[in-house]
């Protein structure tokens, strides 16, 4: 029963993951390596990457300020807080349930042009639709569930007695946080980011409906991939897929090396 299990699994993976990205890997080199640089030398190649980085650096930094400080909210928040906990976590997990196309049409009926808190907005020069901002509130909460659910069970886990100790020796709220607190959940942190990272650099539906998919404007190398794939530019297309779909394989294979760091460190 095990090996059959094992033998599904596998066929699974198969199925699913290696042999989609070979498909991407072999039509980005169809028409040989000159092609596959000339496709991503494009003007609008470069400027979809570039705007796919600027959100990656800004909802990562955002959402991890964020996410450390709601997952203490919950953890050690006031007896409140701890009170709203359901209603809390099931806010935190909306974005698992919701569909990414779905939270880039609420931006837009919130901060749209017609609306009135968009309207106010672009009078005063704050564009979010159709913008980079507005790219950033939609990928933010596409992953700010990440960043909580690595953090959390760190910190129940640590408990409080040594922050307690801390704050009884005088410590205050910052130093007890970086001495005390930080070292128990870094690593916690860090499988947030990388995840964070991954998911903010492949995400698609919301940032479709959101930014508009203005050519060198408000285009990201997702939604590239996906005009190039309607105008049959398939090696175009596939050359820019195989760069994410590397970068994505990169990043989590370093979150599992510094998963097994971490469980050496601790066994040490």
């Amino acid at each position: 029963m095990r090996k059959v299990l094992i033998t599904i699994s596998f066929l699974v993976i198969l199925l699913l993951i290696i042999l989609p990205f070979l498909g991407i890997t072999f039509g980005a080199f169809e028409d040989g390596f000159q092609a596959f640089f000339d496709s991503l030398k494009r003007p609008e190649a470069l400027h979809a990457l570039k705007i796919s980085a600027i959100i990656v650096v800004i909802v990562t930094i955002l959402n991890t300020i964020v996410g450390v400080y709601v997952s203490l909210a919950i953890v050690r928040g006031s007896w409140i807080a701890r009170w709203l906990k359901p209603i809390i976590n099931a806010i935190i997990d909306l974005p698992f349930a919701v569909s990414p196309i779905i939270v880039g049409l609420m931006v837009i009926l919130i901060f749209g042009p017609n609306t009135a808190l968009g309207a106010f907005m672009e009078d005063h020069h704050m564009k979010i639709v159709y913008a980079i901002p507005g790219m950033v509130l939609a990928t933010m909460f596409i992953t700010f569930p990440l960043m909580v659910r690595e953090v959390v069970p760190l910190l129940e886990e640590i408990g409080t007695q040594s922050e307690e100790a801390s704050a009884t020796l005088g410590a205050g709220p910052w130093r007890t946080f970086i001495q005390i607190t930080w070292p128990g959940i870094r690593w916690g942190v860090l499988y947030g980011l990388i995840l964070t990272v991954a998911r903010s650099l492949g995400e698609f539906g919301s940032i479709l409906v959101v930014s508009g998919n203005i050519i060198n404007q408000t285009q990201t190398a997702t939604t590239l991939v996906y005009q190039d794939a309607e105008q049959f530019q398939l090696v175009a297309a596939n050359s820019l897929a195989f760069v994410l779909g590397l970068i994505s394989i990169s990043i989590l294979l370093t979150l599992e090396w510094l998963k097994r760091r971490s469980e050496h460190l601790r066994n040490q």
